[in-house]
């Protein structure tokens, strides 16, 4: 009996690290799923390693753990790679952003989720699937005078940016060719200083490869902004995907370490972080939190504090 269930164990635990071990090799958009969870199917497959080697000592168990200490690794190096040191702790933050993806069938929350941004003290707002709002967009606007989307420079809502300041630039354009209008140029002055935001919302990565496509109309989007830059939104992948983290070499963007965990909505803080907050120097991220409540959506949302280098 624990000669079969050994044989069983390995051959499900080799198929997986084999799904995993792929990236390395080529990219399969069908995969795209499984690279986003590099880090706990690493997890496990080293308990299913450790599981066979009770079952039975054998050189090949041994060796797949060997396997799966190095994917699960190697997953956590990624997530660290783009980490950047904080802004000291005494340097007082320049702005406050949110970003959120509030599901757009989540219309019974609509009216929750205005009083929240309105209570919040976030200077800029990112909101996407925003449909559910635009009912509210009065209300919002007397405390945010100033916003893209859902009737201003587009007629469609999927992506709102909300501003307590006027915007200097803004602009709306398409990422890809499966969605229209996801991608949102703005830039705001903050005492002086001109800060530029790209609030965007990118495809499934299983989706064939558009998520590709869009990936390289956003590098060059971000190419193309001189200054201090912030990228934020729904990216529908972790950042140890393959055409992430090629994505983050390629446009110099940082994040914090450890990223909060945004979907799925039941793993809670053991989930993966598919909604982002990135800057470019010279902005520096002080702090990215959750927001502890997601109001039906089948997102968390994302708290974010910037500092300045002078």
């Amino acid at each position: 009996m624990k000669d079969t269930l050994y044989c069983i164990g390995s051959v499900l635990l080799s198929l997986l690290l084999a799904l995993m071990s792929l990236r390395y090799i080529t990219h399969v958009w069908l995969l795209a799923f499984v690279y986003s969870f590099q880090i706990h199917f690493g997890l496990v497959a080293m308990t299913g390693c450790l599981v066979l080697l009770r079952l039975k000592r054998h050189w090949y168990a041994y060796m797949l753990l060997s396997v799966a200490v190095i994917v699960l690794g190697h997953g956590v190096i990624m997530l660290r790679e783009f980490e950047a040191p904080p802004a000291p702790a005494e340097t007082p933050p320049l702005f406050r952003l949110m970003s959120f993806n509030i599901e757009h069938e989540n219309v019974s929350n609509a009216a929750r989720i205005a009083d929240f941004i309105i209570a919040s003290s976030a200077d800029v707002v990112n909101i996407l699937e925003a449909a559910p709002l635009r009912p509210h967009i009065l209300r919002l606007s007397g405390a945010y005078p100033y916003h893209i989307g859902c009737g201003a420079e587009t007629n469609e809502c999927d992506t709102l940016v909300l501003s307590k300041r006027p915007f200097v630039d803004k602009k709306v354009s398409s990422l890809g060719e499966l969605w229209r209008n996801r991608l949102t140029r703005s830039a705001i002055d903050f005492d002086g200083t001109k800060i530029n935001f790209l609030a965007a919302h990118l495809a499934k990565p299983y989706f064939d490869d558009f998520q590709t496509d869009e990936l390289v109309d956003l590098s060059s989007a971000a190419g193309a902004i001189d200054g201090p830059l912030v990228l934020a939104g729904d990216f529908n992948s972790a950042i140890v995907d393959p055409h992430i983290q090629r994505f983050m070499r390629r446009t110099g963007f940082h994040s914090v370490f450890p990223e909060p965990a945004t979907w799925p909505i039941r793993a809670g803080r053991l989930g993966i972080g598919i909604d982002h907050v990135l800057a470019r120097p010279p902005l520096r991220l002080k702090t990215v939190e959750r927001i502890k409540d997601n109001m039906g959506s089948n997102h968390f949302g994302l708290m974010a504090e910037f500092a300045l280098d002078r």
